[in-house]
């Protein structure tokens, strides 16, 4: 296994940072949606059912199979001998980060269907705050794989 993973190193890298720009571009356009539809979609309206078929395929569509292939690809990279020096900090801190990545995913699926359901009590102030949070992540990420600080 280790020598298949070390000659598909390069596709495989290739492929984790497609997915992975694919995943941050809808971790961070389904909250700019979620401010549209509660600025400019009323409850009800042609325009917020529109919103909800946006939301929802963008999740199904785009960011979960991206989500995943970014999983897959990731752990066959660190899973790569001498890819990973995992007695450093740096692998376990973007991992924490990862994970997190993941957990606002979810977040996000879980806002898509209380809209969805016509429930969404959050502000579009509240979603351009939450906003930040991927791309806090992704450089915080990004330091660790480049940089390796610690």
């Amino acid at each position: 296994m280790a020598d298949f993973l070390a000659s598909v190193y390069p596709w495989v890298k290739t492929l984790h940072i497609i997915s992975v720009i694919s995943w941050m571009a809808g971790l961070l356009y389904l909250p700019r949606l979620f401010v549209n539809h509660v600025e400019y979609a009323p409850v009800g309206s042609e325009t917020s059912e529109v919103f909800k078929g946006m939301e929802e395929r963008l999740l199904r569509i785009i960011m979960g199979p991206a989500m995943t292939a970014t999983w897959v690809f990731g752990v066959m990279l660190a899973s790569t001998p001498g890819i990973v020096d995992w007695a450093s900090v740096y692998p376990w801190i973007k991992a924490v980060m990862v994970i997190s990545m993941t957990g606002y995913h979810h977040w996000l699926i879980k806002v898509r269907k209380e809209f969805a359901a016509d429930k969404n009590q959050r502000s579009s102030k509240t979603f351009r705050m939450m906003n930040e949070v991927p791309t806090i992540l992704m450089i915080i990420i990004v330091v660790m794989v480049v940089v390796r600080p610690f």
